[in-house]
């Protein structure tokens, strides 16, 4: 299994493709294992001429974990947010941001088109903030800006998301898994059950790890609204995003595509907060459509 030291910790990551292809680097959301990005979504990627690149999170999947380090509580994390206070948080997505640039110069990359998805979106918002020169483009998938203003997750997916099982039995922890997922899932494109189920029970024999998504949930708080950071933004960019997606509204996409000078904006009815088959093709080539387009 491929691991590289990167920014000072031990990242695990995954290639696809031609070595010899312009490289890009796909960055997954909160408490999701690199995984998540579906082999025929990646595979796809790797067809249009793409080194593709994606790796676990630090505290998640087989990259390393903060074991012991403890972050705010959900109640804590919510209240600052509320009253404008900056909770004090064990590590920020900046620094998550600097982990996929760590892994670019361990792998003896320049410059890569970047990637990511949800909280992976805003980490690579800060990626291509805090490391311009080493990033080709920007796609961010179902993330946002942070704005305050924007409409919430809808309550059932907030609830499925922070929720925990009620025990650490497998075929416990599948279902929840295939709630959650069901729950935040694309209303238009549902996933077949035993597709479903076996990808669940897949991730949690790879690596399960309850204590790290809270740490991931503290550096989302405490990260605030980056729309005057999404201004400075200067890599082209395009934002996709469901229609339908119940966990970070459509509107999170739309503000976030209006903060970037340039920014395209691409929106799927039906899509929801994951990464169909069904959209595969039509996800994969507007990326890399986009990664090609802006580098001639």
């Amino acid at each position: 299994m491929p691991k590289a030291t990167a920014n000072g910790i031990e990242i695990h990551y995954e290639e696809t493709g031609n070595p010899a292809d312009p490289a890009m680097l796909l960055i997954m959301g909160f408490g999701a294992q690199l995984t998540l990005w579906p082999d025929e979504l990646v595979e796809r990627l790797a067809s249009h001429g793409f080194r593709v690149i994606r790796y676990d999170n630090r505290d998640i999947g087989l990259s390393q974990k903060f074991d012991g380090v403890k972050a705010p509580g959900l109640i804590k994390l919510t209240l600052m947010s509320k009253i404008g206070l900056t909770p004090k948080v064990p590590y920020t997505l900046a620094d998550m941001a600097d982990d996929g640039a760590g892994l670019l110069d361990a792998l003896g990359i320049d410059k890569a088109h970047i990637v990511g998805a949800s909280m992976g979106g805003m980490i690579a918002q800060h990626l291509v903030h805090r490391h311009a020169d080493r990033c080709l483009s920007l796609t961010s998938v179902f993330s946002t800006s942070g704005n305050p203003k924007l409409p919430p997750a809808r309550p059932e997916a907030m609830k499925a998301l922070v929720t925990r099982p009620d025990s650490t039995d497998e075929d416990v922890l599948v279902d929840h898994g295939v709630m959650l997922a069901r729950t935040i899932g694309s209303p238009g494109y549902p996933t077949a059950e035993d597709r479903l189920r076996d990808r669940t029970r897949a991730s949690i024999r790879r690596s399960f790890y309850p204590e790290g998504p809270m740490r991931h949930l503290s550096a989302i708080v405490a990260d605030g609204d980056r729309r005057p950071m999404l201004r400075d933004i200067a890599v082209p960019t395009l934002v996709l995003h469901g229609e339908d997606d119940p966990l970070v509204p459509c509107e999170g996409g739309r503000d976030t595509a209006a903060c970037i000078p340039g920014a395209k904006l691409k929106t799927i009815r039906g899509w929801g907060h994951d990464l169909p088959l069904e959209l595969v093709d039509e996800v994969a080539d507007a990326i890399a459509g986009h990664a090609k387009s802006a580098t001639g």
